[in-house]
C-alpha cells in the first residue's frame, strides 16, 4: 500500500476555552499586562496559570526530555516577565501569540546549544520535483496521538515540521532560524511528513487487529 505524505493545515493563534466577548477580553489581557509591568506577582501568577498549559505543550513538541522541558520554560517565563514591557497589545489572543514565540525561541536556543538538531544539508536530488502531498484523514485519531506522533519524531524533523505547521514560518524563514538551506529545510518537512503518514497507518493497522 502507498502509503502519502500527509499534509496538516497551519493552526490558527487563536486562543480556546473562555467564551469571553472580545471587548472583555481586550480589558482583561491589557489589564493584566499592565500589572504584570508594574510588577504585580499576582498577575504573574494569573498569567503562569492562563497559559502554562498552552506554552508547555508548545515546548513538548520541540524538547522530548520533560526535565529539560520544565527548564527552557522556566528561563521563557523569566523572559516573558522581563521584557514584558516590549510587548505590543494587538487584540485577543496577541499576549499569548507572543508568549508562544518566546517559549519558541527559548527551545531552539536549547536544542543548538545542545547540539541536538542533526541537520544535515540534503544533496537536490534527494527531494522529489513534485512531493504528492495527499491530505491524510485523522478524524479517527486522538489528537493526543498525534502529538505524541509528533513529538517522537527525529529532532530535526520535528523541528522543522512543528516551525512550518505550528509556526507557520516559511522555508525561507526556517532556513535563516536554524542556519540550513531552504532544500535542507523543505527536505526535513517532506521526511517529517511521510514518517507521520506511516505512523498513522500503523496506528489503524493496529486498532482495527485489535476490534
Amino acid at each position: 500500500m502507498k502509503v502519502h505524505p500527509i499534509t496538516l493545515k497551519k493552526t490558527s493563534s487563536l486562543p480556546v476555552g473562555v467564551r469571553w466577548s472580545i471587548t472583555e477580553k481586550d480589558d482583561k489581557e491589557k489589564s493584566l499586562v499592565r500589572d504584570i509591568v508594574h510588577g504585580d506577582t499576582k498577575a504573574m501568577k494569573t498569567f503562569f496559570t492562563t497559559y502554562s498549559g498552552y506554552l508547555t505543550t508548545v515546548c513538548s513538541r520541540y524538547i522530548a526530555d520533560s526535565d529539560d522541558v520544565k527548564d527552557v520554560l522556566q528561563d521563557s517565563f523569566v523572559k516573558v516577565f522581563k521584557s514584558i514591557g516590549e510587548f505590543n497589545y494587538q487584540g485577543p489572543g496577541s499576549l499569548r501569540a507572543w508568549a508562544t514565540r518566546i517559549v519558541v525561541n527559548e527551545s531552539l536556543k536549547f536544542l543548538k546549544k545542545s547540539d541536538r538538531l542533526n541537520l544535515v544539508s540534503n544533496p537536490v536530488w534527494e527531494l522529489p520535483d513534485r512531493i504528492e502531498e495527499e491530505e491524510v484523514e485523522m478524524d479517527d485519531i486522538p489528537i493526543s496521538v498525534v502529538l505524541d506522533m509528533i513529538r517522537n519524531l527525529p529532532t530535526g524533523y520535528k523541528t522543522v515540521f512543528n516551525l512550518y505547521i505550528f509556526e507557520k514560518k516559511s522555508h525561507k524563514e526556517i532556513a535563516a532560524m536554524l542556519n540550513i538551506t531552504e532544500n535542507t529545510s523543505a527536505s526535513q518537512l517532506h521526511r517529517a511528513k511521510s514518517l507521520l503518514a506511516k505512523q498513522i497507518e500503523g496506528f489503524r493497522s493496529v486498532k482495527r487487529l485489535a476490534l
